[in-house]
């Protein structure tokens, strides 16, 4: 298949990611549409609620979609993707269920060093094979709107929100208003409550690819392969 962007995710595995899946209607790790699971108190269709995150699946974005420049191809970064991890270690994650500007989503409560490795590497070490933006992708991202630091990353890497502003998040909605962000948090509360009561293992990032309606495959999976003494 031949794919128009590119990304580097985590995709969670077990338990919660297939629920994450399921939520979303849309498998990126699978590659598949995903049944709905059936959550009590909803403030609308689950289809209305994830209509924008949809074809993304649920993730947590490490390198931001972009196109490979001119030149390279995916199995250059197939193998730059596998020798950056080959060098970085994997650690836990403990998630909140959490609302920040109308998007509902699971954070970390804290943001280990070694997320913050990892975010950083895929970020610089890969940036050579991404294409620049173009003037219209750059307009998408309003950058008069931006804060400085956003903007001057947006101009640098690609994206706004990298290496001192990035912050891990899984996705569960797209944006709403108060009253239905509120309501969907009490829905989604004891439904996710058991998904992260124990914290959860980062071991593996994923290269993906953007079909021509948008939606996201997993291309390859890449073990963080560096030995460590702690998980956090």
């Amino acid at each position: 298949m031949n794919f128009r962007r590119f990304a580097i995710y985590h995709l969670p595995e077990g338990p919660l990611g297939d629920f994450g899946a399921a939520w979303l209607g849309w498998d990126a790790r699978g590659v598949k549409a995903a049944d709905r699971p059936a959550v009590a108190g909803l403030p609308d269709t689950a289809e209305a609620l994830t209509d924008v995150p949809r074809r993304y699946g649920f993730h947590a974005t490490l390198k931001a979609p972009f196109r490979l420049a001119e030149g390279h191809s995916v199995d250059d970064l197939i193998l730059r993707c596998g020798l950056v991890c080959d060098h970085l270690s994997p650690f836990l994650l403990d998630l909140r269920l959490s609302l920040d500007w109308g998007f509902v989503a699971l954070r970390p409560q804290a943001q280990p060093p070694a997320l913050h490795a990892l975010e950083q590497a895929l970020v610089t070490r890969l940036d050579d094979l991404r294409a620049p933006l173009t003037a219209a992708e750059r307009d998408r991202r309003r950058p008069d709107a931006l804060p400085p630091q956003a903007r001057a990353h947006l101009d640098h890497w690609g994206y706004p929100f990298v290496l001192d502003l990035f912050n891990y998040h899984l996705t569960l909605s797209g944006g709403l208003d108060q009253d239905r962000a509120t309501a969907l948090v009490a829905a989604l509360a004891p439904v996710v409550k058991p998904l992260i009561a124990a914290p959860m293992e980062v071991r593996a990032v994923s290269l993906v690819g953007e079909d021509a309606e948008g939606r996201m495959h997993r291309i390859e999976d890449f073990p963080l392969r560096a030995r460590t003494t702690s998980s956090t």
